[in-house]
């Protein structure tokens, strides 16, 4: 009797193959078989989120640990400008060299990592390029701007628009109004002065001179004709207001272009580090903080940081 259970057992595993209970204890580690693991499991697989509560949000909540877990491996290759050693690599991510060394296996696999076959040392694979490049491809900073801007406007409760070069020179194509609007005659299309305005003095301070001279040299001309004051009359005044600008990284007025308006203009950069696109900022005089380190200025760099980091900019280099 023993023997015929035995062979029909057998025959069975031939017929189905392994139970899932088999297959489950044939996948796991020796130490874990074993009883012996000590370290916690890096993951919730799929067959996890069937011990979830019902509900499909709560589930997509969840999330993949071991995939969050992992990408801390990447976040720090994408940030160091070499290829690392194992236990540098692990070290930065909070891991021991044993886990990272997992995750580095199936990142080798997946080719989002490489390594260096004479050194051992790791760095982001051809994979990773790919990735980033159809990013940037499908990006839009425009419209990522215009999304940006509407929160933006709606915390500061501010006029803010976006400026691009153009073939006249910085032109405004988006432009949102605050619930006070300024006195401002501005409108879409419009192209702003280089020397008299901030999106003009932030353009100029960070483009090839060669796009810029021409327009610098006739706006001077028209300065010296004029009996106004305030703006640039010489070359070396230009110089000294866009070396402001570089030195601060923005560009503000007072009053320059606009009586009683005052402006910042930030820059947004893309993933060569060139000028993008500049986001502006305008109110009255009295209620706009013009201050450097101010309310307007603090959230008006913080949103272009954002935006230069979805355009692929990176402040140090890679």
């Amino acid at each position: 009797m023993v023997n015929r259970r035995h062979r029909n057992s057998v025959i069975h595993k031939w017929l189905c193959g392994p139970s899932i209970s088999e297959l489950r204890i044939s996948l796991m580690s020796p130490a874990a078989r074993s009883g012996t693991s000590t370290e916690a499991p890096d993951s919730m697989t799929d067959d996890d989120t069937g011990d979830l509560p019902e509900g499909g949000e709560e589930k997509l909540r969840s999330g993949i640990q071991s995939i969050e877990v992992g990408f801390r491996l990447l976040d720090v290759l994408t940030h160091e400008p070499r290829a690392m050693m194992l236990r540098d690599l692990a070290q930065r991510a909070g891991m021991s060299p044993a886990k990272a060394h997992r995750y580095l296996v199936s990142f080798l696999r997946l080719g989002v990592v490489a390594q260096d076959p004479l050194t051992g040392r790791y760095e982001l694979g051809g994979f990773a390029l790919q990735l980033g490049l159809a990013r940037l491809a499908r990006v839009d900073g425009v419209k990522l701007a215009r999304i940006a801007l509407t929160e933006l406007r709606d915390q500061l409760d501010l006029t803010v628009g976006i400026a691009v070069w153009g073939n006249q020179g910085p032109t405004v194509v988006h432009w949102m109004e605050s619930s006070y609007p300024a006195k401002a005659s501005l409108k879409l299309g419009d192209v702003m002065p280089l020397l008299s305005s901030a999106t003009g003095l932030l353009f100029a301070a960070y483009l090839p001179r060669g796009k810029t001279a021409g327009m610098i040299d006739r706006e001077l001309a028209d300065t010296r004709r004029s009996s106004q004051t305030g703006g640039p009359r010489d070359a070396e005044d230009v110089e000294r207001l866009l070396e402001e600008v570089r030195v601060h990284r923005a560009a503000r007025v007072e009053g320059m272009l606009l009586p009683t308006i005052h402006a910042f203009c930030v820059p947004v950069f893309d993933s060569t580090g060139e000028l993008a696109l500049g986001l502006i900022a305008l109110g009255h005089e009295g209620a706009f903080d013009i201050r450097w380190g101010g309310e307007v200025d603090t959230a008006l760099r913080e949103c272009a940081r954002k935006l230069s980091y979805e355009l692929g900019y990176s402040p140090t280099p890679r």
